[in-house]
């Protein structure tokens, strides 16, 4: 292609007789030339047809809606044909066979003008001294194979590791009365089941949107937001009479509220620790003494209450720690059905394949547990496409991500359909596939059929579900990993998860970090939206690459049920036993979360 110059342009507009003398509005339109892929004289041609139609006089605000309404529209349109065209070569057996033949006799040509060399790469003949790749013969005698994972890879052979594991099907954590539980689902599996996003789709992140947009000044209001809110939580809660500023001198005792955050870049420690304050105490940061609390757990980004003594104004001497306070648990408006039997739900995590290989042999055993124990309703969360995967990392894949991403979506959906169970599908910051933001939209299937859509639930990552009734929460990031790599504690007497996660449910927030590790691509104005905890899920859903547990934190039924995948050899998985309960006993609340297990796949 031609360079696009705005001398070229210029001349171009001046045919039509427009003149241009404003260098932004050339140089406007040589982006988008170099953008869209086009010539000057087609740039002309369509602006001229738009501007035409619309009375649009040239200037850069009118290209920019020129931008939006016609040139962005026809790149979409290519990219759609191309991914059509891509999909329907790639499943179509006689393309392939062509497409193998023509590779051949493209390789023998090269061969035919080349030396030979010691490191000769020639394709060995097909003779019955030399038979056909294994590889190359399948998938020419068996169409089936196309749409097996299997022949996502050139080197797809199956794990010997993962084949040889042992202990299947052993139950390694429980929780709850497990002792004569029928681990099954109800009579008719996903029937009548009441499944969606607790905030309901108008208010929930439902489409992909813009980022790499934001500004230092949106996300110190985010921020300040956050503190503010908490602290209000604080102030009311423990009858805190006055905030005072954090830098503000005094010689009595002061109680400040603020976020926690590191004196420099490297790891929190217990004398590295400052307050900031948000604006309304004087949006400061003062160091912190915490020498005389005999407990607390800390993280940055915390926002907590403290009161001690501030004499100089340059050192706060921490006396008491006021932490957050949990929301209020769901409560139903309609009345629960008292003889409904509970229902089963099956919670599993990604990678689905082992680490060694590309073959998805983990995900089909789990349709086969699937299918054999007929849960209500599966939680499924990526990655399903690995981006952390060897072979993926060293580009062995013979489709595009998108198409293997697709098939395996549709193993799952029609190998379960003798189920007929619901199925939630969450998407990964490691889904190599997808969008690499937080909170991250939902994945989009096309092409899947009317009553497949029926049965599957597309969300986002983090949500909070409303399942007959109970709330589960949902993350596929590992804030387990991330917030126990930057807590520091002290005589707290509990172990390092169950106060992460107590932070998770006081903060109210998917994700309290601040800042977040690096792999977290962070959107502050939509986790203000969609990251935080509307109330305190009956359930929360939180993998990790951290050992597998089952905790009830603060009336919430916490469940890791790890990796459906551990390196090169088979992980856990999880199953509850849910059912809202029509009345509390004497008054308490009863856990809709009767038992739980994490169980060796």
């Amino acid at each position: 292609m031609a360079q696009v110059t705005g001398e070229s342009l210029k001349t171009e507009l001046e045919v039509f007789g427009i003149q241009c003398h404003d260098d932004a509005v050339l140089d406007k339109m040589v982006e988008q030339c170099i953008c869209s892929r086009i010539q000057a004289g087609e740039m002309v041609f369509q602006w001229v047809a738009y501007s035409s139609s619309n009375g649009l006089k040239l200037t850069t605000d009118t290209l920019e809606q020129f931008d939006h309404e016609v040139l962005n529209k026809k790149s979409k349109s290519k990219k759609n044909f191309t991914k059509e065209e891509a999909r329907n070569r790639t499943r179509d057996i006689h393309s392939l066979s062509d497409l193998i033949k023509a590779e051949e006799e493209e390789e023998s040509l090269l061969d035919a003008y080349s030396t030979p060399g010691k490191g000769s790469q020639k394709r060995a003949l097909t003779t019955p001294e030399h038979p056909r790749s294994k590889r190359g013969a399948a998938l020419l005698s068996s169409p089936s194979l196309l749409l097996s994972p299997a022949s996502f890879s050139p080197s797809a052979t199956p794990s010997q590791k993962y084949s040889q594991r042992g202990a299947k099907g052993e139950v390694v954590v429980s929780f709850g009365v497990v002792q004569g539980t029928r681990w099954a689902g109800r009579q008719t599996p996903g029937a009548g089941v009441q499944l969606g996003l607790l905030e309901g789709p108008e208010d929930s992140l439902c489409c992909s949107y813009k980022y790499m947009f934001q500004r230092l000044r949106d996300i110190r209001n985010v921020l300040t937001e956050k503190i503010e809110e908490l602290g209000n939580g604080l102030k009311s809660h423990f009858n805190i009479e006055e905030l005072a500023p954090v830098s503000l001198p005094a010689q009595d005792s002061i109680t400040v509220v603020g976020q926690i955050c590191c004196d420099s870049n490297g790891k929190l420690n217990a004398h590295s620790v400052l307050l900031e304050a948000g604006s309304e105490q004087g949006g400061q940061q003062v160091p912190v003494d915490l020498s005389e609390l005999k407990e607390y757990s800390l993280f940055p980004g915390q926002v907590v209450a403290l009161e001690g003594m501030n004499t100089t104004g340059k050192k706060l001497m921490a006396s008491k720690l006021y932490e957050g306070v949990p929301l209020p648990f769901y409560s139903a408006e309609v009345k629960m059905e008292e003889d409904k039997e509970p229902m089963n739900v099956l919670v599993a995590c990604g990678p689905y394949t082992p680490s060694d290989s590309l073959t998805f042999d983990p995900l089909l055993d789990l349709i086969s547990i699937i299918v054999k124990d007929r849960p209500d309703v599966c939680l499924l969360l990526g990655p399903f496409v690995d981006s952390k995967h060897e072979q993926i990392e060293k580009a062995q894949v013979t489709e595009t991500f998108e198409a293997i991403f697709s098939r395996c979506i549709e193993s799952i959906v029609d190998g379960t359909k003798s189920v007929g169970c619901r199925l939630v599908f969450v998407p990964s910051q490691r889904d190599i596939h997808h969008h690499f933001i937080y909170p991250q939209p939902p994945f989009t299937l096309p092409n899947l059929s009317k009553d497949q859509a029926q049965r599957v639930t597309l969300v986002p990552d983090p949500c909070t579900l409303l399942i007959d009734g109970v709330t589960v929460g949902l993350t596929s990031t590992d804030i387990l990993f991330h917030m126990g790599a930057e807590e520091i504690s002290c005589g707290t007497g509990s172990d390092r998860f169950t106060r992460i996660l107590k932070h998770m449910l006081t903060q109210r927030s998917y994700y309290p970090l601040y800042p977040p590790v690096d792999e977290v691509n962070m959107d502050y104005e939509k986790f203000q939206s969609f990251g935080q905890m509307l109330l305190t899920p009956d359930v929360l859903i939180v993998p990790s690459e951290l050992r597998y547990f089952v905790k009830d934190v603060v009336g919430c039924v916490c469940v890791n049920p790890g990796r459906l995948t551990k390196g090169q050899v088979g992980g856990t998985y999880g199953r509850l036993l849910i059912q809202r309960s029509a009345a509390s006993e004497g008054g308490s609340r009863v856990s809709p979360c009767l038992a739980a297990q994490v169980v060796k796949i």
